[in-house]
């Protein structure tokens, strides 16, 4: 299969009835394997409608649309180190890339700069890219985590999000999990059918800012998770990732009392999709 794949076809008579997997192998010449790499991406379509069940049974005439890759994500290099000292790092971190762990970000920075010690400080989502903070040792790490309990690092992310915002300013507070959870919301530019947004959050739940969103009815374009439910019209099927990115970050470092900045520049996909919503 090559990196870049697309379908947009209807189910025909005789397929009716079998189900999601069988038929992209099927259609696509692929493995059962390599369909369920494609179903687990979330970028299949049915009837307008985002479909991750690989025994979904199909209908005849039912029109079947999407856009996945089989391409692993670019190597790192050291062009998205966006501040360094003698403690802490501040990365640009691609989509794509899981934040720490097996085969993460965290791994291959500690080989490009040859850090064995090196740790992230938080996570951001595999497909959320920018701002990101590791540290060079444990005390470090330690030092930081100090300063995320006492809300003493600001974030700033932009994202787009489907639909009209009524307001210039918003704040979500909605509880996620039980706990409070505060979204600060700012429009930067708005079309009828999609808002680019600046965003800061005063705590930092799980899936916080792409949960809050849902829960307003205006999904983060592209979130293959929060964003369902509805149909999706064909102009954000192409949309390959959430499109979130944490472009800023400060916080005084804890052992120079220096005040750190990061800022990410907007990752091409997203300023792509700011185009294609004919939004700035």
């Amino acid at each position: 299969m090559s990196n870049k794949t697309s379908i947009e076809t209807r189910v025909n008579s005789a397929e009716n009835g079998i189900t999601l997997i069988q038929f992209l192998a099927g259609r696509l010449g692929i493995s059962r394997n390599k369909a369920k790499e494609i179903i687990d991406q979330r970028r299949v379509f049915i009837n307008g409608r985002r479909v991750w069940m690989a025994r979904h049974r199909l209908k005849s005439g039912d029109q079947i649309t999407g856009a996945f890759s089989g391409a692993k994500p670019a190597e790192v290099n050291y062009a998205i180190i966006l501040h360094e000292d003698d403690h802490y790092l501040i990365v640009n971190k691609p989509a794509g890339k899981i934040s720490n762990g097996p085969d993460s970000l965290e791994t291959e920075l500690k080989a490009l700069c040859g850090l064995p010690g090196l740790a992230a400080c938080h996570r951001l989502d595999k497909d959320t890219s920018g701002c990101l903070i590791f540290a060079k040792s444990a005390k470090a790490k330690e030092r930081i985590i100090t300063l995320f309990a006492r809300n003493e690092i600001a974030k700033k992310y932009e994202a787009i999000i489907r639909g009209r915002l009524p307001k210039e300013t918003m704040t979500i507070t909605t509880p996620i999990d039980g706990q409070k959870a505060i979204t600060h919301i700012r429009l930067l530019d708005a079309t009828p059918s999609a808002c680019h947004v600046s965003i800061s959050i005063e705590t930092g739940r799980t899936h916080q800012i792409r949960k809050h969103f849902a829960a307003i009815g205006h999904p983060v374009l592209g979130d293959q998770q929060y964003g369902v439910g509805r149909e999706i019209r064909a102009q954000e099927r192409t949309i390959r990732r959430q499109m979130l990115h944490a472009v800023e970050i400060k916080f005084t470092q804890p052992f120079s009392d220096l005040s750190v900045h990061g800022r990410a520049p907007l990752a091409t996909d997203i300023k792509d999709c700011l185009r294609q919503y004919h939004l700035k």
